[in-house]
């Protein structure tokens, strides 16, 4: 059996960076994703990461078919902000997480993310926790 992951947007920005046996089979992303990516190079003043953040955009483009924030995105989307609440999480903080989190849910779908800290309080998640390409190795 073939494993489907959503990717979130910090995963998609470091993908040729991290070790492919830990990603699923096959990649996918949200439309909040491309939002995301959509907003990196008109936030930025400096040229050359302008550039950087740009590729990065038109790369996922290419590579990628998103997967709508639906209606049934948009109920688990109410459930994902509850859960944040009760945590003690302000749900406008994390806004673009919360709703790829609500996308990984309604589509049943685990959430694949080198910042799972981002997502800690919400319920029915499928996290998977993936290493970050620049954490120290020797720390452990």
């Amino acid at each position: 059996m073939t494993e489907r992951g959503l990717l979130d947007t910090s995963t998609v920005v470091l993908l040729g960076r991290l070790d492919a046996r830990d990603l699923p089979d096959e990649l996918l992303i949200a439309t909040i994703t491309l939002a995301e990516l959509s907003v990196g190079p008109l936030v930025t003043t400096n040229r050359k990461e302008r550039a950087a953040r740009q590729a990065v955009l038109q790369q996922a483009e290419a590579d990628f078919h998103p997967i709508p924030f639906d209606a049934d995105a948009a109920r688990a989307f109410g459930r994902v902000a509850a859960s944040l609440r009760a945590a003690g999480r302000k749900v406008q903080a994390r806004s673009y997480d919360a709703m790829i989190a609500a996308v990984a849910i309604a589509n049943e779908l685990p959430l694949f993310t080198v910042n799972p800290g981002d997502f800690t309080g919400i319920e029915g998640l499928d996290l998977r926790s993936l290493e970050h390409p620049d954490q120290d190795h020797r720390s452990r």
